[in-house]
């Protein structure tokens, strides 16, 4: 099993000089990915509910300085040499597919192939309203940009034509290191998420679980895997138990289930607290490896 951490990097606490230790410890002391979330804007009163906790909402306040992901994956890329760079979760629907392909595709290239993209249809309103985008439809939205991406990853020239997205003919360059593009990871917790995972996805992150939670969950992908002809081992599991604190057991209990990767939330203020807190993680990242 792989281990990666959550990183829940933001300023002004998470300087330059802070991530670029976080990357160098994870990358030195065998954190398979560091995974970072993204909201482009938060608020002090919105109406949308926070699905991961018990009151609904988001534990930041609206001036957290939560980092653009891409931006920081390709500063992270110039700090290590082997750790998976990935999103945990880019909000795909409220992006301009074709930039997010672009962006993609290079922080793949210059990492040498290191990019894991994690998308999810996102859950803050009034997110969607600040960026100009209906929140309405967005799961529908989400299935045919995931459609774009691939298209300009893999073709030359790319054309795309759909009910929400219309690309006429033409290049993008550089394309992703990686054969095929960029795995597609799909977030969520929904049967929809869940189902879309099994019919398109290259992964599945799902959320503050335990691992008392998995085998059901873990069934019900089997089956929409199937339904969808595909095998689970095609759409490998990540599980970020997010604020329950990530211990022994824990590890070996993702490990019976047969989940293929668990995060640890890590949040860091200096490198030396991100070296000692990859130090303190290094039993755990031992075990869950085997």
């Amino acid at each position: 099993m792989r281990f990666g951490v959550f990183a829940a990097v933001a300023s002004p606490y998470a300087t330059p000089e802070v991530i670029a230790a976080l990357g160098r410890a994870c990358d030195e002391r065998g954190v398979d990915t560091i995974w970072l979330p993204e909201h482009v804007v938060l608020f002090e009163n919105y109406e949308s509910t926070y699905p991961y906790s018990p009151d609904g909402r988001v534990p930041a306040p609206a001036d957290a300085g939560m980092f653009e992901p891409l931006t920081t994956l390709a500063f992270l890329a110039a700090h290590t040499s082997r750790l998976r760079l990935a999103t945990g979760i880019c909000l795909l629907p409220q992006r301009n597919p074709v930039y997010t392909a672009k962006e993609v595709a290079n922080v793949d290239y210059l990492s040498g192939g290191r990019v894991d993209f994690g998308i999810g249809v996102g859950w803050l309103e009034e997110e969607f309203a600040a960026v100009n985008v209906p929140f309405a439809r967005r799961g529908r939205r989400t299935d045919e940009y995931i459609d774009v991406l691939r298209t300009l990853w893999t073709t030359d020239p790319s054309e795309f034509h759909g009910e929400f997205y219309d690309l006429p003919p033409c290049s993008m360059f550089p394309k992703p290191v990686q054969e095929g593009g960029v795995p597609i990871v799909v977030g969520g917790e929904s049967e929809a998420a869940m189902a879309r995972a099994a019919r398109t996805g290259d992964g599945w992150h799902t959320f503050n679980r335990l691992p008392a939670d998995m085998p059901p969950l873990l069934q019900r992908l089997d089956e929409m895997c199937a339904a969808a002809g595909r095998v689970r081992a095609d759409v490998p599991v990540t599980v970020s138990p997010y604020f329950n604190p990530v211990d022994p057991e824990m590890v070996d209990g993702f490990l019976e289930c047969g989940v293929d990767e668990v995060t640890a939330l890590v949040f860091v203020t200096s490198a030396d607290e991100a070296a000692q807190t990859i130090d303190d993680l290094v039993p755990l990242i031992t075990r869950a490896h085997g």
